[in-house]
């Protein structure tokens, strides 16, 4: 018998594969400014990360405060990016057709980029109004506060829930919360989330049966 009464998303890298085309923006223009810095760097020292902390990452780096308008930029060139080149994650359509229980996304983007993004890849009629945006509540994974809005909001306790990660401080924070979490492998660059996760998996054909 499942045990899981609702599903809470991470929506970059769980549901659209959005990391590598964000990151890439992030290393282009932390280039501009000097940083000299790759993308494999960039997913490893950014991926699921708070934009503040990858900021102060890259002002260290240059040795100097970024521009003011930097997060405009950064948002403005990714967002054209996204339009051009996001696609779903493999097989994660097929998931969210099975699925038998609620299910939400919590995510540390705006709101805006969520929804952006999973319309543009076709998930967004799945989600309808149970988005929940760090950026609404000012307050970023690893702090657990998005997942536990959204499970409260969803009508769920913790452990009556299962989070789905792919990112170090999204695990934490889901464990720090009292949710079981489910690590997304595909892209574990730093090979970080079995340590730290209830499981991993590494193709969404898998998810269903662990739910």
């Amino acid at each position: 018998m499942k045990k899981y009464k609702c599903v809470i998303f991470d929506c970059d890298g769980v549901l659209v594969d959005s990391e590598v085309i964000g990151n890439q923006v992030f290393a282009d223009m932390a280039n501009e400014l000097g940083a000299q810095i790759d993308l494999e760097y960039a997913l490893k020292h950014f991926k699921g990360s708070f934009l503040n902390e990858c900021k102060a990452h890259i002002s260290k780096l240059i040795g100097s405060d970024l521009p003011d308008t930097f997060e405009d930029e950064y948002r403005k060139r990714s967002f054209e990016a996204f339009k051009t080149n996001i696609t779903p994650i493999e097989g994660v359509s097929d998931v969210l057709n099975k699925l038998t229980i609620p299910f939400c996304v919590a995510s540390s983007g705006p709101e805006s980029k969520i929804k952006l993004n999973l319309k543009l890849t076709g998930l967004l009629p799945y989600f309808k109004n149970n988005i929940f945006s760090c950026y609404t509540i000012q307050k970023w994974k690893p702090d657990p506060s998005v997942f536990l809005w959204a499970a409260e909001t969803m009508g769920f306790k913790p452990n009556e829930c299962v989070v789905i990660e792919d990112s170090l401080s999204g695990v934490r924070a889901a464990k720090q919360g009292g949710f079981d979490v489910l690590g997304f492998t595909a892209h574990d660059y730093n090979n970080e989330l079995e340590a730290e996760a209830t499981k991993t998996f590494n193709t969404m054909s898998s998810l269903l049966n662990m739910i």
